[in-house]
C-alpha cells in the first residue's frame, strides 16, 4: 500500500523536501537524501503523523528501526502507538548477546544485529526504514524478528524505488510507503 496515491497534500510536500544526490555513495546511485526533509519541521511532523495514522490501533508492540535512518522515524512512531522501539544495528554496535542476519544491498553486502531478548515470541512488529530499494535490508530485518518469534505485521518506508523491485522480495508482507521515486 502506498500513501503517495492518496490525494493528501502532505504527501506532495514531503516528496518536495527529499533531495536526490546523483552518484552517491558511488557512481550510478541516485541517493535519496532525507536530511532536507528533516530540516522542515512541518514536513517531518507530517511524515511521522502519516505513519502514526496508519499504525495506531493495530496492536503493534514492537517498532524495529533499521540503522541509521530508521532510528529517526521509528522512535516517535513507537511512542505514539504505545510500542517499544528495537534498534536493528550494524555489526559490533550493540553490547551483549545478539543475533545477526547478513544480506545483499544494491551496492554491496551488509549485516544487521538485534539484541537477544529484545523481542518476545508472538509480539507484533512493524519494521521502519527511510527507503526500500532492492529489499535486502527489510528482508534481513524481518528475518531477525521472525527468528525471535515475532510476527512482522508490516514494513513502512518513507520512499520506495519501485524500479528496483524490492517490494517483490518481501514474500507478500505488506509494505506502506509515502512517496515513490524513480
Amino acid at each position: 500500500m502506498s500513501a503517495c496515491k492518496d490525494d493528501d497534500s502532505r504527501i506532495h510536500a514531503i516528496k518536495s523536501k527529499i533531495r536526490v544526490v546523483p552518484n552517491f555513495p558511488k557512481p550510478g546511485i541516485m541517493f535519496q537524501d532525507i536530511t532536507t526533509l528533516l530540516l522542515d519541521p512541518k514536513a517531518f511532523k507530517d511524515t511521522i503523523d502519516l505513519f502514526i495514522e496508519r499504525f495506531k490501533g493495530k496492536n503493534i508492540s514492537v517498532v524495529a528501526g533499521i540503522e541509521a535512518r530508521g532510528f529517526i522515524f521509528g522512535p516517535p512512531i513507537a511512542l505514539a502507538i504505545g510500542a517499544k522501539f528495537v534498534p536493528l544495528r550494524k555489526p559490533r554496535k550493540l553490547p551483549g548477546e545478539v543475533i545477526s542476519e547478513k544480506y545483499v544491498l544494491e551496492y554491496g553486502t551488509d549485516c544487521l544485529e538485534m539484541h537477544v531478548g529484545a523481542v518476545e515470541p508472538d509480539e507484533r512488529a512493524l519494521v521502519v526504514d527511510d527507503l526500500i530499494a532492492t529489499g535486502g535490508t527489510l528482508c534481513a530485518a524481518m528475518n531477525l524478528l521472525e527468528r525471535a518469534g515475532a510476527e512482522v505485521v508490516e514494513c513502512a518506508c518513507v520512499i520506495e524505488l519501485p524500479d528496483l523491485k524490492g517490494r517483490d522480495r518481501l514474500n507478500g508482507k505488506p509494505l506502506y510507503i509515502l512517496v515513490e521515486s524513480h
